[in-house]
């Protein structure tokens, strides 16, 4: 199966779910965009990395993890998004030691974080795409610049992500829809802008 590589294109607040974010992975050579429901702190912490001028007092727990891993020559070579089971994405961190290569499972959101900070591509396969890739609108305002209010939210919002009941209840409110009203639902919330929204109705379309 082919890698196609990603850039993160930004993080959208969600309106609807509290303390819920959407992070936007972009196709490198292509116009698909990969939006993948996180938490509140995931988010905090890879806008931080994102904003090289913004440096907390005390290392975070990605920054620490890196720190761990730099004192004893563990180098993240890469990540991969390389499954998709009912909406829930998994990853891999392709580590380096001694030019011995080791995989380690993380949340996508984790591994992410870690890649900022080591440097370190973002890939998924093709099929993963193919399957929960969407096009969106280009958006001013999810991209990471010191302005962007989203910014501003993700960094101004430390909450928790939500209790699993919340999680699943956001889920089930899409499930008596029709396969066709889902894909109406999924073009209105793209051009709207509504992110979150519609890796939620992409996810329940998937799952059928």
């Amino acid at each position: 199966m082919s890698l196609v590589k990603l850039s993160i294109k930004g993080i959208s607040y969600s309106q609807t779910q509290n303390g819920a974010y959407a992070l936007i992975l972009n196709e490198v050579d292509g116009e698909r965009k990969l939006p993948i429901v996180i938490g509140a702190f995931e988010a905090q912490s890879i806008a931080i990395a994102l904003e090289k001028e913004i440096k907390p007092p005390r290392p975070l727990t990605h920054d620490l993890f890196k720190n761990f891993a730099e004192r004893f020559d563990i180098v993240v070579k890469q990540v991969i998004i390389h499954k998709l089971v009912d909406g829930v994405f998994y990853s891999s961190l392709i580590c380096e030691r001694d030019k011995i290569e080791e995989i380690i499972d993380a949340r996508t959101s984790d591994a992410i974080a870690l890649a900022l900070r080591f440097a370190a591509p973002i890939f998924t396969y093709k099929n993963i795409l193919d399957k929960a890739g969407i096009y969106l609108k280009s958006n001013p305002h999810s991209e990471m610049d010191p302005n962007s209010q989203e910014l501003d939210d993700v960094l101004s919002n430390p909450e928790t992500f939500g209790s699993k009941e919340e999680s699943n209840q956001s889920g089930d409110q899409y499930s008596n829809h029709t396969t066709a009203e889902l894909n109406e639902l999924l073009e209105q919330a793209v051009e709207q802008e509504d992110y979150e929204k519609a890796a939620k109705i992409r996810d329940e379309i998937s799952k059928r």
